[in-house]
């Protein structure tokens, strides 16, 4: 079975969209650029991204930053790769306009496209990994993770979405062709409440950034593409279900 999976993974191909142009407005400051560690939130989103199995991730921005991409040339060589950054001068125009900019960037030999935000830094590589599990093992052509039955985010669309996801307008995500294809979705349930939150107000900063030094989410990441977590913390259970199939899969 371990050998099927990995045969499957090899051929099909999933990137990521990692939306990093909001506007904070509620924040009265780019709050992706708030220190996360001893980097920023954005910066943190990124790296569990890049540790995860997606071949891809193409960072949308507002505009080009010297700093961001001096940070990026710190990573290893193995991550550096995987990266695209591209700038969304249609930012004001609202979440859409940044997935569709993604969408243009992705690779071409894409079988799915999984669509993170850039402010939740308490998200797990091993939730990422789950959801491109469920998605490339054919159990659904849309992958949710779920949390005490509660939608969350990341969520990961086939590649037949991609025009609906195009058609997109304003500051929305994908909810309405979730809602419209529900009997294609497959629920990733899992125990990390990671997947509900996200940074709107300094005090949900605050309560995360608490969070994270608790659960030690400040990875040391060596160039060989090894990783260990700072922390003990729980595993996090994660359950994958399907119509007619369900998994479990522990953290290491």
């Amino acid at each position: 079975m371990e050998r099927i999976m990995t045969k499957k993974m090899k051929i099909k191909w999933v990137s990521t969209i990692l939306l990093g142009a909001g506007e904070s407005k509620r924040m009265g400051r780019d709050k992706l650029m708030l220190p996360w560690g001893k980097r920023t939130v954005l910066d943190h989103c990124l790296e569990v991204l890049l540790r995860s199995e997606t071949r891809a991730v193409v960072v949308v921005v507002r505009s080009r930053s010297e700093e961001f991409e001096e940070r990026i040339n710190t990573y290893p060589a193995f991550m550096r790769k995987k990266i695209k950054v591209v700038v969304n001068s249609d930012y004001p125009g609202g979440m859409s306009s940044s997935i569709r900019k993604g969408l243009k960037s992705i690779h071409p030999k894409s079988e799915g496209v999984l669509i993170a935000l850039g402010d939740q830094p308490l998200l797990k590589t091993t939730t990422v990994n789950a959801l491109i599990h469920a998605f490339l093992h054919g159990k659904g052509k849309i992958a949710i993770p779920f949390y005490r039955n509660k939608r969350g985010n990341p969520v990961l669309f086939g590649r037949g979405y991609i025009r609906s996801l195009m058609r997109l307008r304003g500051d929305t995500g994908g909810r309405s062709i979730i809602e419209t294809h529900a009997e294609e979705v497959v629920r990733v349930r899992t125990r990390s409440e990671a997947v509900i939150r996200d940074i709107d107000t300094w005090g949900e900063y605050r309560r995360l950034k608490a969070i994270g030094r608790r659960q030690g989410t400040n990875p040391k990441i060596s160039a060989s593409g090894q990783y260990r977590q700072n922390g003990k913390g729980k595993g996090q259970g994660i359950e994958v279900q399907g119509d007619r199939q369900r998994t479990q899969c522990m953290d290491p």
